[in-house]
């Protein structure tokens, strides 16, 4: 079942028993284009088994969306399929479609590798290349065939600028990745993801890993960068996705429950089951 409700009911912005305590911004609405990315009638399969049922939901462009649910409920697969990063998986098949900007990212005449280049994608445990700083980030540009100096040196400022990292890095960027903390590999890797420009950014548990305060910036980050880019990330913390996501989807066992604005999520859900994972009662 997919419930998508007009307005909350709450418009307090303080915490109710058993939930997150929502950001006051996102108690507005969520305007633009709203089916930007389109999913429709999806179904997907590992072998003979089903993981995915009927998922129908639009998500808005330069949002935050949030996908939640207890572990196996195919969130992540979901969100692998954005970018056909399942398709490297063998006897995977799919029913249904994706559109992404209106059009199917299953198009014959579209090249996988191309759609990559539009999605960046942040991993649940940080993954810097064996490289320098420098070398992280544009590394998505050197296998391009991009030589020119001048625009590495302005990718690398620019995208760790976006990252948050610039102030931190700009006198060792040709020191090792490794010699970073947890939390700034992390937003290395987002760096390195924002290099090429994409239009969306896929996020799969991407503070998992790290301490309270790294988290922080991370949030922080994640904030600044729906203002260029369209954001997808899975969540098992249920605090994070009221902080950070404008809209949250709540799956379970490879079906969508339900989806709405966060603040209708966490404060007055329509179905059962969202307000027991949401207030912790099971999951």
């Amino acid at each position: 079942m997919t419930t998508m409700m007009a307005t909350p009911a709450h418009t307090d912005s303080g915490t109710t028993a058993g939930r997150p305590e929502i950001r006051p911004a996102d108690s507005a609405p969520v305007s633009g284009a709203e089916d930007y990315i389109r999913i429709r009638d999806f179904n997907f399969y590992y072998g003979k088994t089903r993981v995915l049922f009927d998922l129908n939901l639009d998500i808005p462009e330069r949002r935050v969306t949030a996908f939640i649910g207890p572990s196996g409920c195919g969130k992540s697969t979901l969100l692998r399929n954005l970018n056909r990063m399942n398709d490297l998986i063998d006897g995977i098949r799919h029913e249904g479609d994706i559109f992404i900007n209106g059009r199917s990212i299953y198009d014959p005449l579209l090249e996988v590798i191309s759609l990559r280049k539009r999605i960046g994608m942040v991993f649940q445990k940080s993954n810097p290349f064996p490289k320098s700083i420098y070398e992280n980030v544009i590394y998505s540009l050197r296998v391009a065939g991009r030589r020119n100096k001048s625009e590495l040196n302005e990718t690398v400022e620019r995208s760790l600028r976006g990252a948050a990292l610039w102030d931190e890095v700009k006198d060792r960027l040709h020191d090792s990745a490794f010699s970073l903390s947890g939390g700034q590999m992390q937003r290395l890797c987002i760096a390195r993801a924002i290099a090429n420009h994409p239009e969306i950014l896929l996020m799969d548990e991407p503070c998992s890993a790290l301490d309270p305060v790294a988290t922080g910036k991370v949030e922080e980050l994640i904030h600044e960068l729906k203002k260029e880019f369209t954001i997808v990330i899975v969540t098992h913390n249920m605090q994070q996705a009221a902080r950070v996501s404008d809209r949250t989807a709540f799956f379970y066992l490879g079906e969508l429950i339900e989806y709405d604005q966060t603040r209708t999520i966490f404060m007055n859900p329509a179905s059962e089951q969202t307000e027991a994972y949401v207030s912790g009662r099971f999951g």
